[in-house]
């Protein structure tokens, strides 16, 4: 059963949806609310798999509350206002419905819904904060206003700046406030390696492989980063790569 909340300062607008989401038994709406401080309340007291969040709310937007979350679910947007649907995919949201909702398309929102439960399924469960993360999942990564999902298998490099990490994936590279050893400790070391004091990198992202001073190595990423292996590193490296 998949639990969902429905967030929405209309009640109408919440009831129809409700109405709609019961062709799709295996949807259960476990908890509404009607702006989102009442938004992020529910989301931390029920702990649901899927949100349908409306944009537009007296105080704060929908995209304020996904900033103010530690770690939010699945989110299809609804709302009167199309103009948002280009930043709704900045947040790498699951699916974006006009208002009044049609059929088909909730339709193929939960479609999509689907599928990415399924990939969740394949790669291991999170569980706590603790545990190791899989390539598959994806993390919430908010910079200032601006917020994003991110797969990790789109992440190529995580570079050290002081008590913040720079993540970089497509032209994008926001800070957060961890430490390269805290998010060494939950990224699966067969996919993201430490280079040097300063860098974790994506093996499956590296373009080019050169050798460098003293026996080091230099990496070349896919957003042309040029990374290098330290020497101690790169004995673990080759012993990685090797057949």
């Amino acid at each position: 059963m998949i639990k969902a909340v429905l967030i929405d300062d209309e009640r109408l607008a919440r009831t129809e949806l409700k109405k709609l989401l019961m062709d799709f038994p295996e949807i259960e709406v476990v908890g509404e609310a009607a702006n989102a401080t009442e938004g992020i309340e529910s989301i931390e007291n029920l702990q649901p798999d899927l949100v349908f969040l409306d944009i537009q709310m007296p105080g704060k937007t929908g995209f304020d509350m996904l900033s103010e979350l530690e770690k939010a679910p699945h989110v299809i947007f609804t709302t009167a206002y199309d103009e948002y649907a280009l930043k709704a995919f900045e947040v790498n949201a699951l699916d974006y419905l006009l208002k009044p909702v049609e059929p088909k398309r909730l339709a193929d929102a939960i479609h999509k819904l689907h599928i990415a439960e399924e990939k969740e399924a394949m790669s291991p469960a999170i569980g706590t904060n603790r545990s190791l993360l899989s390539e598959n999942d994806q993390v919430f990564v908010k910079d200032g206003e601006r917020c994003w999902f991110v797969r990790l298998s789109d992440i190529r490099l995580f570079e050290s700046v002081g008590n913040y990490a720079k993540v970089f994936f497509g032209a994008n590279k926001p800070l957060i406030l961890k430490s390269l050893n805290a998010l060494e400790e939950r990224l699966d070391e067969k996919v993201f390696f430490r280079a040097n004091r300063k860098h974790i990198v994506n093996l499956r992202l590296i373009e080019k492989i050169e050798p460098y001073f003293n026996g080091g190595l230099l990496l070349e990423l896919k957003g042309g980063e040029k990374i290098e292996v330290s020497r101690r590193q790169t004995v673990k490296f080759k012993e990685m790569m090797s057949l």
